[in-house]
């Protein structure tokens, strides 16, 4: 029996030592279970320790639900929330509408591109075709003090960067939007976009606070290893 033991130890020790950096943390609570694959995008972005990520539709009723509570959040507990645009082929007009906002992001400023995107959920009920959309980004950039150009994207190179973050999004195997994950450096939470929920975002800010707790007790941690090595 001692050896059996010893040998299923060092057998778990060694699936330890290959399995990836990056694992579903509980933060706060117990997240929805995930089936995620390439989870290498669920990093917080150079300098920070946490960060929210979400996958969203500008189409998406439940992205417009979470969209004011992600911003809050983040600006509350001034942590990074990094968008990625994951337009479904059901909403015909979404995929037109990352690429108005990604103009404003590239060409403008990333705050107005901001604002574009939480007004285009605010009035989503309102846009139900490319003409809507076209007439309602007109006269938003008009009130904003832009002009939309005749073609916004003559290139190709907004609609390349819009296709991008979805199939990041088809990496990382997401599957309903909004996908919404806090991450630190080493682990995640999901906070909505799986299939047994719960879908929450009013969640977002417990999670995050207990994944600003973490890293935070993981800095004392390592400090007070450090000091006994002296």
């Amino acid at each position: 029996m001692l050896i059996r033991n010893t040998i299923l130890a060092a057998a778990a020790a060694v699936m330890l030592a290959f399995m990836p950096h990056t694992m579903q943390a509980q933060f706060a609570g117990t997240g929805p279970r995930d089936n995620f694959r390439d989870t290498t995008v669920l990093r917080p972005p150079t300098g920070s320790k946490v960060a929210i990520i979400v996958f969203e539709d500008l189409g998406c009723p439940a992205c417009a639900h979470a969209h004011p509570i992600e911003r809050q959040v983040a600006e509350q507990y001034h942590v990074p929330l990094v968008r990625y645009d994951f337009p479904l082929a059901q909403h015909i007009w979404t995929f037109d509408g990352a690429v108005d906002a990604r103009y404003l992001q590239d060409k403008v400023s990333p705050k107005l591109a901001d604002e574009y995107r939480s007004a285009v959920f605010a009035a989503q009920m309102s846009i139900s075709s490319k003409d809507d959309l076209r007439q309602f980004t007109d006269h938003w950039m008009q009130q904003h003090g832009q002009k939309m150009p005749p073609v916004i994207d003559p290139g190709g190179l907004l609609a390349r960067e819009v296709q991008a973050d979805y199939d990041l999004g088809k990496r990382l195997n997401v599957e309903y939007t909004p996908t919404l994950v806090v991450v630190t450096r080493n682990n995640y939470q999901v906070v909505g976009g799986t299939a047994e929920g719960p879908n929450d975002p009013t969640k977002l800010a417990g999670v995050v606070e207990g994944a600003i707790a973490q890293t935070k007790g993981a800095a004392a941690g390592h400090g007070d290893h450090a000091a006994a090595g002296r």
